[in-house]
């Protein structure tokens, strides 16, 4: 049985012999710069910016196996700001691929939706429509937000 891993690429040897002939020694450190720079380069890439979008180095293969790179983009909010205009184009974005984040209540830290397992009146959603994001709270007693932080990551058409 054979299976066809997609991650296998992103690994990169431990050891390499480079040859003494000065002309192979040229090839060898190219073929290897070549071969850091696409492991390195498929790893996903830790940056946050708010307000900004970022690449993420995650891969994508879902319309007709073609590779699409993910954007992420953070957006910071409390209580006072729970409507985000998000200023992405929307008519560019082809899915989502994660909604996210977290706040803090004053007394502790909570992750976004927020699930209250005791009253469904208590909870927080997130929305996001072609202009805005929009977090909403339940009806009942839902917890503060001090402060928190939404990442929206994105599949868009170049």
């Amino acid at each position: 049985m054979s299976f066809n891993i997609p991650n296998s690429v992103a690994f990169l040897r431990t050891s390499r012999e480079f040859p003494e002939d000065s002309r192979q020694l040229s090839i060898e450190l190219n073929r290897s710069y070549l071969d850091i720079a696409e492991k390195v380069n498929s790893r996903i890439i830790g940056l946050y910016s708010v307000n900004k979008s970022s690449i993420t180095g995650s891969s994508w293969f879902i319309s007709g196996n073609r590779k699409q790179q993910s954007l992420r983009q953070v957006y910071e909010f409390s209580d006072s700001s729970l409507t985000i205009n998000h200023g992405l184009n929307f008519s560019s974005i082809t899915n989502f691929t994660n909604i996210s984040g977290v706040f803090y209540d004053g007394t502790s830290w909570q992750t976004l939706p927020y699930v209250d397992v005791t009253s469904a009146t208590n909870q927080i959603n997130v929305r996001v429509t072609s202009s805005q994001i929009i977090i909403t709270k339940g009806g009942g007693s839902p917890p503060s937000v001090s402060n928190g932080l939404l990442v929206l990551e994105y599949l868009a058409n170049p």
